[in-house]
């Protein structure tokens, strides 16, 4: 997690949404990301699409043996790619401030672990306060 908490403040420090994200495969990073939809201009860069962009064309064994970890709670389009990409398991740091498609996720047989780390709340509290508008519309309301 404090891999995805990093890419989270690296996004924020580049004037974006302060969510990251890291794909591991067998113990090791194999892809990492963080929201970068105002840095890019782009209407799908969450953290996860980001990761996992980032990660490249993998086989679908690797995809099926990997743990996904975030540090907000995956909206639809997020959780989509982790159904389509079969991953098995997402770490989620917290679900406080925003609670995206962990149930469709654990319909479906992922297993999802909220942390409710508390750098992650606190990032996503003091954003939302002073980007409310952004925050709108990075999660389509």
């Amino acid at each position: 997690m404090r891999a995805a908490i990093a890419e989270a403040q690296q996004g924020l420090a580049e004037g974006g949404i302060p969510i990251g994200s890291v794909l591991v495969y067998q113990g090791r990073v194999i892809g990492r990301g963080h929201n970068r939809r105002v840095q890019k201009g782009s209407s799908i860069l969450h953290g996860e699409m980001d990761a996992l962009e980032n990660a490249g064309r993998q086989p679908a064994r690797v995809y099926r043996e990997a743990v996904l970890y975030t540090t907000l709670s995956p909206c639809v389009m997020c959780s989509g790619a982790i159904l389509l990409y079969g991953i098995p398991r997402v770490i989620v740091g917290e679900n406080h401030t925003f609670m995206g498609e962990e149930n469709l996720l654990r319909s479906r047989g992922v297993k999802v672990e909220v942390l409710q780390d508390a750098t992650c709340i606190a990032l996503m509290k003091d954003f939302i306060a002073h980007n409310t508008l952004l925050w709108n519309e990075d999660i389509g309301t």
